[in-house]
């Protein structure tokens, strides 16, 4: 199936009525959530949900690249990749306007600054720097790192990068 009629497809079976969250077409990747209106610094936007896995079944998952898994404590994580999990369309920007959080082990996305109607709504989403090179980042963010990491190795990765110059 062609990239267009895929994405059309998806489109028609994704019931978009979020309150908070229009999903359409990114210039980051693909599909990302905007703001359909003004949000709040500190606002509660949307749940990251989908079927629960154990530490097992995720690491099965993983290997079979499922990018959605999220962890969620030390005994189960999700299966966001299911298509009633719109959440999982929100795109990483190494600049977010948003995090992650859980939250009596539900996950949480909350604003981190005042949105602007229509602005595209991203959060880290804090891989470590393991394989950094196969998650590279097209977030277009000022001083963009280049790759989907955890903010916290941003330094570690501009230092391995200059190394390999």
């Amino acid at each position: 199936m062609s990239k267009k009629k895929k994405n059309a497809s998806q489109s028609k079976k994704f019931k978009n009525d979020h309150p908070l969250v229009l999903f359409k077409k990114s210039p980051i990747h693909g599909w990302g959530g905007f703001a359909r209106t003004e949000i709040r610094k500190g606002k509660r936007i949307i749940e990251y949900i989908g079927p629960k896995l154990t530490k097992k079944e995720s690491e099965q998952e993983l290997e079979n690249l499922n990018c959605y898994v999220f962890t969620v404590n030390d005994d189960f994580d999700l299966d966001g990749s299911v298509k009633w999990n719109p959440a999982r369309y929100l795109n990483h920007s190494c600049k977010p306007n948003c995090e992650s959080d859980v939250k009596k082990d539900r996950v949480w996305i909350y604003s981190t600054k005042k949105i602007k109607k229509g602005q595209e709504l991203t959060y880290n989403y804090g891989h470590e720097l393991e394989d950094y090179e196969d998650r590279p980042c097209a977030c277009g963010a000022k001083g963009c790192i280049g790759y989907m990491v955890a903010e916290e190795h941003f330094e570690t990765l501009k230092e391995t990068e200059a190394s390999l110059q």
